[in-house]
């Protein structure tokens, strides 16, 4: 059995403190947690994968390895945990929490970057700092596929093009011969630059306010 919430209070202060979540949060995030893992200290793949929140999710295998990816928990070296405690679950879901309002213009830019940093670490599977051709492919005919009406044909012709569509707007027009090795995350901040990242990426699958244990 995992140690009691009394116990964890000033853990519970230096999460609140360093992701912006509420101590109620926190205790809500901990009961997920803890029913996740059914009391054990750390969670797993599997955990995740029986989530009934993210069977129906286009991209749920990039989400649950963001979890386990050292680069979205402030690590230094670059790889794959095979499990994490309380502290980097709550810290991968940071990255999905809105801003508080009124904020200056200066610390929205600094959220912004932030969480599209995490979503080109989601993208960029391989972890060599560029989302290539494959990688950004995969990505466009899962999210395509999952729709009924759209074929995986066709599915595949549409990532085709958006991709050259991104590669036209960030290294001009190719020709036919030409190799594109793919997004950097600067180019990828200024295809995304006009998109309210930090407002639209959002915990869409768990609600922070009414969350109990079990749920």
């Amino acid at each position: 059995m995992g140690a009691s919430q009394s116990g964890r209070v000033p853990e519970f202060q230096d999460l609140a403190d360093k992701t912006g979540f509420s101590i109620e949060q926190i205790k809500n995030l901990h009961n997920r947690f803890m029913y996740l893992t059914q009391d054990e200290e750390t969670l797993r793949r599997e955990h995740l994968e029986n989530m009934s929140d993210l069977a129906l999710n286009p991209i749920r295998r990039q989400i649950i390895e963001a979890f386990f990816d050292t680069r979205n928990l402030g690590q230094r070296e670059k790889g794959c945990l095979q499990e994490i405690g309380f502290k980097e679950f709550v810290t991968v879901l940071a990255f999905f929490k809105p801003p508080k309002p009124h904020i200056a213009e200066e610390e929205r830019k600094a959220i912004k970057k932030e969480k599209l940093r995490f979503l080109f670490n989601m993208h960029d599977t391989d972890n060599d700092g560029i989302i290539t051709l494959d990688e950004y492919k995969r990505v466009v005919e899962e999210l395509l596929s999952s729709t009924e009406t759209i074929g995986v044909e066709t599915a595949k012709a549409i990532s085709d093009a958006a991709m050259l569509e991104v590669a036209s707007e960030t290294v001009g027009q190719m020709g036919p011969d030409e190799f594109y090795e793919g997004i950097t995350f600067e180019q990828f901040m200024q295809i995304l630059k006009d998109i309210e990242i930090e407002t639209k990426m959002n915990i869409h699958f768990w609600n922070l306010e009414t969350m109990q244990c079990g749920k």
